[in-house]
């Protein structure tokens, strides 16, 4: 059974972004296909909490070998969308430049799968806030189906 949601995706305003994915590149250094935060939603360091997303493509890189008639997404890039959506937090609550490397990532879980064409929703709480090091708690949603939570932790590399 999963835990609550953070935050129930049904409440986010996708209308009126924070970030769409030029100003994400303008605070994560990401390109390519490794460019994979597609929009943040919001980012309230009075809380703590974030939500961005991804929009899982059926033309994507990945698509064509993971697998072959019934591409899903990967979990390691689930993850990785999570990462970067901490990243862009953490500069935002600490009003900082530096790039965030992924550390860390504990008592990950995957609840479904994630298959295109669909909306990658991450939701995030932050645990920690320092100038060296950054943990959030994150959870991923496609709808209202939880697809995967973990504890993601950061540091400036």
């Amino acid at each position: 059974m999963p835990p609550p949601a953070i935050i129930s995706p049904s409440t986010l305003d996708f209308s009126h972004l924070l970030a769409d994915r030029d100003a994400v590149m303008r605070v994560n250094p990401h390109r390519h296909e490794f460019q994979l935060l597609d929009g943040v939603l919001f980012c309230d360091p009075a809380t703590g909490l974030f939500a961005g997303y991804h929009d899982v493509r059926p033309d994507a890189w990945w698509t064509r070998g993971h697998i072959p008639g019934r591409p899903l997404f990967p979990g390691v890039l689930m993850i990785e969308v999570a990462a970067q959506l901490c990243s862009f937090a953490r500069n935002r609550m600490l009003q900082g430049a530096a790039f965030i490397g992924f550390v860390g990532v504990d008592d990950v879980k995957f609840r479904g799968t994630v298959e295109p064409p669909c909306r990658l929703v991450i939701i995030g709480r932050s645990i920690e806030v320092k100038a060296r090091r950054f943990i959030s708690d994150t959870q991923g949603f496609v709808g209202e189906t939880m697809v995967f939570e973990g504890r993601i932790t950061g540091m400036p590399v």
